[in-house]
């Protein structure tokens, strides 16, 4: 891993103008994002916050649906007094979280990484001015988070400019969709036919999530 460093996290009216700006220019450069933008309209943007919050959020995400992780996460909200912590998540124990929604594995992962920030192995204020590879290999070095987790914190919750989290099947679905594919791509393929929208993935994939959400099918 390299000593390089990133800058801090943007605030999150620095990240959704970056954001904007980046869907301004891929839609000036590419037809077939106007066109997707003239069809679903200017996505939502919000920043969540560069935490262990938006981490477990995204961890409590994995595999199951939209609907699910937002109730899965207003009861684990509830559970921790409205604000989800890494002592708050200790202090609800494996039978809290489990009660909360979470399956015994997440709420296994949960706990793991809510000890290693509360006895200070791990920094995600430190993660979050890492490059984007190298926060994503120290992100996938936590129990239960893997690349596209990662790659959604960074998003998300660092508000990185440049990432297309290819493992996700809505983003390849939505994908299909904006290039008239045939078939929809595997993430492979999709990771390659993105590259083109660098250094704005992340807008496109914001978009691309409200087209998967809006378009009509």
């Amino acid at each position: 891993m390299t000593e390089k460093s990133s800058p801090a996290p943007p605030s999150r009216a620095g990240a959704i103008r970056r954001w904007r700006v980046g869907l301004a220019a891929l839609a000036e450069r590419d037809g077939r994002i106007r066109a997707a933008l003239a069809e679903v309209g200017a996505p939502p943007m919000a920043l969540r916050g560069a935490g262990f919050a938006a981490l477990l959020r995204a961890i409590a995400a994995q595999q199951v649906s939209a609907a699910s992780a937002r109730a899965i996460w207003g009861r684990l909200e509830a559970a921790a007094g409205g604000r989800v912590t890494p002592a708050a998540v200790l202090a609800l124990g494996p039978e809290g979280l489990r009660a909360a929604g979470l399956s015994r594995p997440k709420a296994g992962y949960a706990l793991a990484i809510a000890g290693e920030l509360v006895s200070r192995r791990v920094s995600l204020r430190r993660i979050a001015r890492m490059p984007d590879e190298d926060a994503i290999a120290a992100l996938s070095a936590l129990r239960g988070v893997g690349r596209w987790t990662a790659e959604v914190w960074l998003l998300f919750a660092a508000g990185r400019p440049d990432i297309w989290p290819a493992g996700d099947l809505a983003l390849c679905a939505a994908l299909q969709r904006t290039l008239g594919l045939d078939a929809r791509p595997t993430p492979q393929q999709a990771a390659r036919l993105t590259e083109i929208w660098s250094p704005h993935r992340s807008a496109a994939a914001i978009l691309h999530w409200h087209i998967y959400r809006t378009a009509p099918s």
